[in-house]
């Protein structure tokens, strides 16, 4: 077995480990419809959930009322806790509503960091990757004033002296929106510093954004419906541009209402970025799919130059662009570890491919193009990916 494909092999392991071992998360693990959910949380809306909580109970489903977010309700299952996809197709069935239209209900989904495999995050961990060179003065001016959201895993506490000239100046660094990174001592979790090496690609796409970062997922990479629609509310400056390296696979492929519900509630003027996710599959990836927003594909760089559609890249008619996806970016110190490979040292940059990392390099082309011309985001986005031809079926205009 060569290294690549081990190093993959052994990634998505401790991913799944990860999930098993988690007290609320779980696993539908139906081959070609797999998704992850919160146990023993269902999800429906205001107009339907006493419909929806009469119909449990008729079926001896015992549930309680939760708290609410994003216009959503949530019914707490007193058992059936494992059974969420048991119960959300129960309750699908029109059998069940004889006379009457069928009610919304949904799981609680979890969204994964992006950055081709069964949950869509990184096919691999990140390699050590050589110091970037630094920003290029003349570009400077690229992106200034524009301020990108990004939701991700945070950004370090160190980020801004480990990268003086690349992240120094880009954030003010706020005690909840730091990445804890790190699964004990200097030990990589699976998913520590991605928020970190995702604003490094922004600010290489435009040197002079401004960022605010917005937690929504933990230092694993994971993180639920509800995490993500409180990190969408969150920003503490006006954003222009919001990036999403992140999504989730649901059940049935619909649209994850909590995220669209939070996406509409943003401002007009606001572009929303969001990686199409890794599994090599046209199955849709949320928020990415979602009607508005741009959903970003990859493409491989190689060595000599040429490019191809990654063969890990989400693909299909919902994707509008493709970026090159294997970037080196801003990193932490620290160790990487995994059963069976040699320990990685990281010092502070990384090399590491996914739709993650085309995502960002698109929202700072945006931003950059809103600058360079006098744009609004809006407007940018529209220059920057209409009338142009696909790059390949599936996967949108590429954005050099």
């Amino acid at each position: 077995m060569s290294e690549p494909s081990n190093r993959s092999e052994l990634y998505q392991e401790a991913f799944s480990r990860v999930i098993s071992a988690h007290k609320s998360y779980r696993l539908h693990p139906e081959r070609g419809r797999e998704f992850v959910f919160v146990a023993g949380e269902l999800l429906t809306i205001p107009e339907d959930v006493a419909r929806v909580s009469r119909k449990l109970a008729q079926n001896n489903i015992g549930n309680d009322r939760g708290r609410d977010f994003a216009g959503m309700s949530r019914l707490m299952l007193s058992r059936n806790a494992d059974d969420i996809p048991e119960v959300v197709r129960l309750l699908r069935d029109p059998a069940q509503w004889p006379g009457e239209r069928v009610p919304f209900v949904q799981p609680h989904h979890v969204l994964v960091g992006h950055g081709g495999n069964m949950h869509g995050n990184p096919g691999q961990p990140p390699r050590v990757g050589s110091p970037l060179a630094d920003p290029d003065q003349s570009t400077t001016h690229l992106g200034k004033d524009v301020v990108v959201g990004i939701v991700d895993t945070g950004i370090s506490r160190t980020a801004g002296t480990d990268h003086p000239l690349w992240l120094g100046t880009a954030f003010t660094p706020k005690t909840d929106e730091v990445d804890a990174a790190y699964r004990e001592s200097d030990l990589f979790a699976l998913e520590g510093g991605h928020g970190t090496f995702v604003a490094g690609v922004v600010r290489q796409a435009a040197p002079g954004v401004r960022f605010d970062p917005e937690k929504a997922l933990d230092p694993n990479g994971l993180g639920t419906e509800e995490d993500f629609v409180r990190a969408l509310s969150s920003f503490d400056e006006k954003v222009r541009i919001i990036n999403i390296s992140m999504g989730c696979f649901t059940q049935d492929d619909t649209a994850s209402e909590p995220l669209r519900r939070a996406l509409a509630a943003l401002p007009d003027d606001v572009v929303v970025v969001a990686s199409a996710g890794n599994q090599g599959t046209t199955r849709p990836s949320w928020p990415a799919a979602l009607y508005g927003v741009v959903a970003v594909s990859a493409v491989a760089e190689e060595r000599d130059g040429s490019r191809a559609p990654a063969c890990y890249a989400n693909h299909g008619h919902w994707v509008d662009a493709c970026a090159v996806g294997n970037r080196t970016s801003t990193f932490l110190k620290g160790r990487w570890e995994l059963p069976g490979l040699p320990v990685d040292v990281y010092d502070r940059f990384a090399y590491w491919l996914g739709t993650s990392f085309a995502a960002p390099h698109v929202a700072g082309r945006i931003a950059a193009t809103m600058t360079e011309r006098g744009l609004s985001a809006v407007d940018a986005r529209d220059q920057l990916l209409n009338g142009k031809p696909e790059f390949f079926p599936g996967y949108g205009v590429f954005v050099e």
